[in-house]
C-alpha cells in the first residue's frame, strides 16, 4: 500500500494506492473517488456498541468503510475530509495517539479505535470530553482545518483552545487563563489549554470555533 498526500496544505487529499487484496479503512464520506476495482463494504465502527460510543462521545461516524482491492492490479482510492486544510500520516508501530473529535479519516486493518477520557478540564477549554485514541501498527491518516504544525514537548507548552489536534496518551492537559483575568477576558485569548509532559503534539493553525465567531459578526 502506498499513501500520499497532495494538495498541502490548504486542500489536502490522500491518494492510496492498493495492491491486490490489501484493504484501507475509512470514515463514511471520506472517499472523493476510486478504481472501479476497488469494493466497499460499510461496518460498525467498532461493533455496534463500539460505533455508537465513537459517535456520540468520540465525534465521529458509526460506520466506517473498508476499502477492498479485489482486481489484479494496483487500484487507486482518493480520500478527503470535510473542512479545507491539512491532511498527515501517522505511522504506528504498538503505539499509541490521541486525536479531537473528527480528525480521524483513515487507517490500515491493524489500527484500533477506541476512546480515552480527556477529563472536565479539555470540555472547558473547548476540546471535549473525549478522545479518540488510536492504537495498534500500522498508519493512520488524519486531518484538520487549517495547517498543521508538530511540536516535540519537553515540559510545558500552551496552545490556544481548539487548536490541539493530537497528543501522546501520557501527556497531561490542564484548562486555564490565558493570563490574568482582565487580560483573558478583554485581551480576546479567554481559556487556553496546557499541555504537560514530554512527546509529540499536533496543532492546527487555524479552528471552526474562530471561523464560526469570525463568520458570525456579519450575520
Amino acid at each position: 500500500m502506498e499513501i500520499n498526500i497532495t494538495g498541502k496544505p490548504a486542500f489536502a487529499y490522500v491518494n492510496v494506492d492498493l495492491q491486490p487484496g490489501e484493504t484501507i479503512i475509512a470514515e463514511a464520506d471520506a472517499m472523493a473517488s476510486m478504481a472501479a476495482g476497488i469494493t466497499i463494504v460499510a461496518k460498525p465502527n467498532g461493533g455496534i456498541i463500539g460505533g455508537l460510543v465513537k459517535k456520540y462521545v468520540g465525534g465521529e461516524s458509526f460506520f466506517v468503510n473498508h476499502f477492498t482491492n479485489n482486481s489484479s492490479a494496483d487500484q487507486r482510492l482518493t480520500l478527503t475530509q470535510p473542512t479545507p486544510g491539512d491532511m498527515k500520516v501517522l505511522e504506528l508501530n504498538d503505539q499509541s495517539y490521541c486525536l479531537e473529535g473528527g480528525a480521524y479519516v483513515a487507517s490500515t486493518p491493524g489500527i484500533k479505535l477506541g476512546v480515552k477520557w480527556a477529563g472536565i478540564s479539555s470540555f472547558i477549554g473547548g476540546e471535549g470530553l473525549f478522545k479518540l485514541q488510536v492504537s495498534g501498527t500500522g498508519k493512520v491518516i488524519f486531518g484538520a482545518y487549517g495547517a498543521l504544525i508538530e511540536k516535540e514537548i519537553d515540559g510545558e507548552y500552551i496552545v490556544d483552545s481548539s487548536h490541539l489536534v493530537g497528543y501522546e496518551p501520557q501527556m497531561k492537559l490542564k484548562t486555564q487563563l490565558s493570563g490574568g483575568i482582565f487580560s483573558s477576558f478583554f485581551g480576546g485569548e479567554g481559556l487556553v489549554t496546557r499541555v504537560e509532559g514530554k512527546g509529540k503534539i499536533i496543532i492546527q493553525s487555524r479552528s471552526v470555533s474562530g471561523l464560526t465567531s469570525w463568520l458570525n459578526r456579519y450575520f
